[in-house]
């Protein structure tokens, strides 16, 4: 159970923090939800509380699992499908959508390693965005960095040519 004022994840939309939780009538029954605001976008968004488990809602990393994260993000090691672009953008999309901080570094790092290789799509531009982003987030609050060191570390990480 989270409490207002609690940090969490929600999958595919990143860090926010638990407002309030309100009891609402739906399809005439009460329920209680979870009302959260995203800290990247200010989006507000109402989970049952019941469910919140099972749609990926979940505490924020902690300062000591920051490392594997960054273990991720550095394994160059890694063979990248070459299936079509739009299979390859599904598979990485599934693996944002499971809210897993672990999947979302895996998604960043492959989409470098392959634009390293090839133009990538836009749609996989804009997925390498939001991965990074997420992840900034995350990092950020989990080790009490600010968001412009993680994102130069991660920058460091992943060499522009």
């Amino acid at each position: 159970m989270f409490k207002v004022g609690d940090l969490a994840v929600y999958p595919a939309q990143g860090v926010g923090m638990i407002e309030s939780i309100e009891d609402r009538e739906i399809m005439g029954s009460r329920q209680k939800f979870y009302v959260m605001r995203i800290l990247g976008n200010g989006m507000r968004i109402m989970i049952p509380t019941d469910s919140a488990r099972l749609v990926g809602l979940r505490e924020l990393i902690s300062a000591k699992e920051v490392p594997k994260v960054y273990e991720i993000l550095k394994d160059k090691k890694v063979s990248i499908d070459k299936q079509a672009w739009n299979k390859r953008y599904r598979e990485y999309l599934e693996k944002i959508k499971t809210g897993s901080v672990y999947e979302i570094a895996r998604v960043l790092r492959d989409l470098f390693i392959l634009k390293n290789g090839k133009d990538l799509s836009f749609g996989e531009r804009k997925m390498m965005d939001t991965a990074k982003s997420l992840l900034i987030k995350e990092i950020s609050i989990a080790s009490r960095m600010a968001e412009a060191k993680i994102e130069a570390d991660i920058n460091a990480i992943f060499p522009i040519h």
